[in-house]
């Protein structure tokens, strides 16, 4: 062997070394991620027991997401509803009980990673689970909702809600019917990045502030780091986005 051939060997030897360890970083840090992703914020169970038991709804899991359904009269409206950031589908049973119980179907779905942004799915694979609705809207909360207003410009979609949310994208001259509502104790979605935001929704776009709501209120799931500690009860919260929700539905169908 040439003395010129040993650095060599040596050089490839440290870059194989080398190429390993990034390959080891890369699917240690991959692992990391899924895991991460895999451990979500999980629903009160107590409340999510109540509206399964609760005979104004009715509630099926699709596997894909679950499906809330009045037992009553329908409006013949539907909301394709993405959950936020690793939060428990099962968390918003409670948060839309009413809404469903007043007329309208929701469909919560169940997001890949449970990130909404991963998620590539059309809003068709989810309306599919409810063929009587006649109109579709979509929502979401917090990352959900940010995702929702890239989807609400799927074609024949006529509506857009955003809980604890605001857009990423310009909307500003779409015709949806919009409805944000956010809360004044949100340390997450604040009042001031929702106010910033507002100029990428239609002028005729509904705001409404729940006043002592944070962030977490929008669903069922405990307390979230970041967030500010509400004033108000989450029974209030719940009754307001009730009704607010419930009206805007209806004006939809």
């Amino acid at each position: 062997m040439t003395s010129s051939s040993r650095p060599a060997r040596r050089r490839g030897r440290r870059a194989l070394t080398v190429l390993v360890a990034v390959v080891v970083v890369l699917a240690l840090l991959a692992v990391g991620f899924l895991v991460w992703a895999h451990v979500v914020m999980p629903g009160d169970r107590t409340a999510a027991l109540k509206v399964w038991r609760d005979d104004r709804v009715s509630v099926q899991d699709a596997g894909d997401s679950v499906i809330l359904r009045p037992t009553g009269p329908s409006n013949g409206v539907g909301v394709v509803f993405l959950p936020g950031a690793k939060v428990d589908p099962y968390a918003y049973l409670a948060t839309f009980d009413g809404v469903a119980a007043s007329g309208t179907t929701v469909v919560i779905t169940k997001p890949t990673l449970n990130l909404a942004f991963f998620d590539t799915r059309s809003l068709a694979t989810f309306e599919e689970h409810a063929p009587d609705v006649t109109t579709w809207a979509v929502g979401g909360h917090s990352l959900g909702g940010v995702r929702a207003c890239q989807l609400a410009t799927t074609p024949g979609t006529a509506g857009l809600l955003l809980l604890g949310s605001y857009c990423a994208n310009d909307l500003s001259s779409s015709s949806l019917d919009v409805l944000s509502l956010s809360g004044s104790r949100d340390g997450l979605s604040t009042p001031a990045k929702v106010g910033a935001a507002r100029h990428l929704l239609p002028d005729s776009a509904s705001s409404v502030v729940i006043r002592g709501a944070d962030h977490a209120q929008f669903g069922h799931y405990g307390e979230q780091p970041g967030d500010n500690p509400a004033t108000v009860s989450h029974a209030h919260t719940d009754r307001v986005i009730t009704a607010q929700v419930s009206r805007w539905a209806a004006s939809l169908g």
